[in-house]
């Protein structure tokens, strides 16, 4: 009795000196055993309460953080931290791949597609968002191709010609292309950034209005019709140049644009935005999972999943994925018909046993645009009536959706006020110089 007396008393001296130098009080370790216990339902559950925000799996999509004026990465958003990637596509391969489609349909159709003999091709080119890497590196690969390129600080100049029919314009130059013994002139009669009074650029209505008003001024003239997106070429395919059967050629590889291949539509370009769909939420599958990011990506996951050197290309010093374009043309769009269904190489399923849901915030800058909206989010969601899986689905990612209205930052950011419920987050910017607008949010 007397000996458990003892060891009671010794107990109780412990526990008061214990509590006396600060540790292991009972409100401390009721606290750490929360702290623990909420980390423990967030790997169960998706639901991430342990980690900062600041410290989460961020990608950037669709839109890499850069100068909007000189095109600049910009590092610091790319090295938020040490889960911080881009996902997009090759804009300058895509770029040169686009302007030598072109240059093989006109090669392939020229006496057809000069239909006044002049002897010239002259052509029109709807530009996107003049500060927007992607739309900068589309016509640069235009007038590289059609040698209508002039080079300014080093670069090819990519400004709006406007108006060019005299061919005095100083952004461009005419240019010229052989075919079949034939020395063809090539210029852009017309060049304009696609913006709508509202302030939102690759504005398909605009350049649906643009077509009709160079047309009604120059229409004999215009043998090709060229866009830096589909929204923008099949606006103008629909309102001018499909009747005139004028070869139009755009980028994205929309169904719809691809179903007019075979109605007059030039071609597109595939930007495999099934692989950029599938990248984007595998890169933060993997950092939710404390994996390889390069796991299902360049390393076959326990699934089979597994991408090739043909699929994408990865630049360290960027953090970046790049998924490598297809030309879309009259020999092969019927390989192109579904841009919704899933890559099959990256199609198993992940064991949610191993891989447990998490919650992913994942906006699109613009409800309006063709590609996010018809291409890319039904990648990621699969279409439940039909039975069919996305992205989200197979990754076990629970993705709530967001859509801008491509104008304004504040539109999408006004909607992230609660980040803490987030696990991971993929961001598409109105403005690709505006990446410290979400950053700050994470950093609250």
């Amino acid at each position: 009795m007397k000996k458990a007396i003892s060891i009671i008393a010794a107990v109780a001296m412990a526990t008061t000196m214990l509590a006396a130098c600060g540790g292991g009080s009972k409100s401390e370790s009721s606290s750490a055993a929360s702290t623990a216990a909420a980390g423990s339902e967030s790997a169960a559950s998706g639901t991430t309460t342990a980690v900062a925000n600041k410290d989460k799996p961020l990608v950037w999509y669709n839109r890499q953080p850069s100068n909007s004026s000189t095109g600049e990465l910009d590092k610091d958003a790319l090295h938020y931290n040490d889960k911080t990637y881009y996902v997009g596509f090759d804009a300058n391969q895509g770029a040169e791949l686009q302007g030598q489609m072109i240059v093989d349909y006109i090669k392939k159709h020229a006496s057809e597609i000069d239909k006044n003999g002049d002897g010239t091709i002259g052509y029109v080119l709807a530009i996107g968002d003049i500060g927007h890497n992607d739309s900068i590196a589309r016509t640069r690969g235009v007038r590289k191709a059609l040698g209508t390129a002039v080079e300014k600080d080093g670069a090819i100049d990519s400004t709006p010609a406007g108006t060019n029919v005299d061919g005095t314009a100083t952004v461009v130059k005419d240019g010229e292309l052989e075919v079949d013994g034939k020395t063809y002139k090539v210029r852009e009669l017309a060049s304009q950034e696609m913006k709508n009074a509202a302030g939102a650029t690759w504005d398909a209505a605009t350049a649906g209005n643009g077509i009709s008003t160079w047309a009604s001024s120059f229409g004999d003239q215009i043998d090709i019709v060229a866009s830096n997106n589909d929204g923008m070429g099949m606006s103008m395919f629909n309102a001018w140049s499909k009747e005139k059967k004028v070869p139009t050629f755009g980028y994205d590889a929309n169904s719809d644009a691809v179903a007019a291949i075979p109605e007059g539509y030039g071609g597109t370009i595939s930007q495999h935005a099934d692989v950029q769909a599938y990248l984007t939420l595998r890169v933060l599958r993997n950092l939710l999972d404390g994996v390889d990011v390069d796991t299902g990506i360049g390393t076959a996951d326990e699934a089979g999943n597994v991408l090739t050197a043909a699929d994408y290309k990865y630049v360290p010093e960027d953090r970046s994925y790049y998924a490598l374009n297809l030309a879309v043309t009259e020999d092969n769009y019927q390989d192109f018909m579904d841009s919704t269904k899933v890559y099959g190489p990256v199609s198993n399923q992940l064991d949610a046993t191993k891989h447990a849901e998490k919650k992913v915030w994942l906006n699109t800058y613009n409800a309006a645009d063709n590609f996010l909206g018809s291409t890319y989010k039904p990648l990621l969601r699969g279409d439940k009536a039909k039975g069919t899986k996305g992205y989200a689905d197979l990754l076990n990612l629970n993705v709530e959706y967001v859509d801008g209205d491509g104008q304004t930052e504040s539109n999408i950011t006004n909607r992230l006020g609660n980040p803490s419920q987030y696990d991971a987050f993929a961001i598409n910017m109105v403005k690709t110089d505006n990446a410290a607008s979400y950053t700050a949010i994470l950093n609250q």
